[in-house]
């Protein structure tokens, strides 16, 4: 499966000039509710995922996504798999899981986000779920940054990646582009503005 290609098509591979979550700048951002809209494309991915994941032979109760971007490629990953599907949501900027979604003491939950960065929201959601009771089994996205090793993937993690060495990443595919700290960033240099296309804060 050509990942990037399906990006491409759904015109969610963006270039530009994007200010990050993180605060750093890039050149290129991934907008996975573009690719995402699109039902047949979302199944087909969430399928490619969940076979992965049932390859690796990973014993899974729940699948668990951080609010909002992940919500979408968990509920299909859910779907694929079987599984039930809840999901974390910031209130008042701490990551919470509400709406009368329980969690059993040593539930079996797989996070799932849309693409994982450098993890940082998988991880604040996941330990909502193990303050709970849960065992973090894996960690699952549509699309990986290159900041974490996934399965399968010859690429190395950097030391940004928030994720724990000791549970397995899924991924589809690597992304792998140039990010810059804003004093430092060429694009601001030639005079352009970064501006954020993501889901928080705007």
């Amino acid at each position: 499966m050509d990942v990037a290609q399906i990006y491409k098509d759904a015109n969610a591979l963006l270039e530009g000039h994007f200010l990050l979550s993180s605060g750093n700048h890039s050149q290129f951002y991934l907008q996975s509710a573009k690719v995402l809209e699109d039902p047949k494309v979302a199944h087909l991915l969430a399928t490619a995922l969940g076979k992965m994941i049932e390859r690796s032979g990973l014993e899974i109760d729940t699948i668990c996504s951080p609010a909002l971007g992940g919500v979408l490629a968990g509920y299909e990953l859910a779907r694929v798999l079987d599984k039930r599907f809840i999901f974390a949501e910031r209130v008042n900027g701490v990551m919470t899981i509400r709406r009368g979604f329980e969690v059993r003491e040593g539930e079996k939950i797989l996070m799932c986000e849309d693409i994982i960065t450098t993890g940082g929201s998988a991880l604040e959601a996941a330990s909502v779920a193990q303050s709970m009771g849960a065992t973090i089994v894996g960690y699952a996205a549509l699309a990986n940054r290159g900041f974490c090793k996934r399965m399968g993937s010859e690429l190395l993690g950097k030391p940004t990646c928030k994720l724990p060495n000791n549970v397995p990443f899924f991924a589809l595919a690597d992304f792998e582009f140039d990010i810059y700290e804003p004093s430092s960033c060429p694009l601001c240099q030639t005079g352009s503005v970064a501006h954020k296309p993501g889901s928080r804060g705007n």
